[in-house]
């Protein structure tokens, strides 16, 4: 897909508040017709710049009360161990996200569960499982000050103009 325009960026950040839209209200929201809106959100799709959609579930109202990020440490960071390591990771639930990262850790997961007796047992039966985990180390989560899922999308600025000279 070509490089995206304001139109393209103002449907991202429309979709990302209400992903419900109809195409004619998307088509207000961005100063264009229906039929481009729905053209421009098919190929966002097709570039696969969307990714799919989904409702924001309000965790706390599920009974999973609490999050805990663990620091995971691997053993030996040969090929076959970090692909057997994140293919592991994809497998479980708990475990929301999962970054590499640089630093003290290897990785930083997010572990969703409903209280602190389940995050042992994910600890016992899954994080030390893991295929070449040698170190876990977890903060639990307290409060959640801000957890968002739209991106900070802003359209281009224009170009800015050369001075003149004097």
């Amino acid at each position: 897909m070509s490089e995206l325009d304001r139109h393209d960026l103002l449907l991202l950040g429309e979709l990302q508040r209400d992903a419900r839209q109809t195409v004619q209200q998307l088509a207000t929201a961005v100063g264009l017709s229906s039929t481009p809106v729905w053209k421009r959100v098919k190929e966002l799709e097709a570039g696969g710049i969307i990714r799919g959609y989904t409702a924001v579930v309000d965790r706390e109202r599920v009974g999973l009360s609490l999050c805990v990020l663990a620091e995971v440490n691997l053993g030996r960071h040969n090929e076959d161990d970090v692909r057997r390591f994140e293919a592991a990771v994809a497998e479980s639930p708990q475990i929301v996200s999962c970054y590499a990262t640089t630093g003290q850790a290897d990785y930083v997961m997010k572990v969703l569960v409903p209280d602190i007796k389940r995050y042992e047992s994910f600890l016992h039966d899954t994080a030390f499982k893991l295929p070449g985990v040698t170190h876990v180390r977890s903060s639990v989560v307290l409060k959640e000050v801000k957890s968002e899922t739209r991106l900070p999308l802003a359209p281009p600025q224009p170009p800015a103009r050369k001075r003149a000279r004097t």
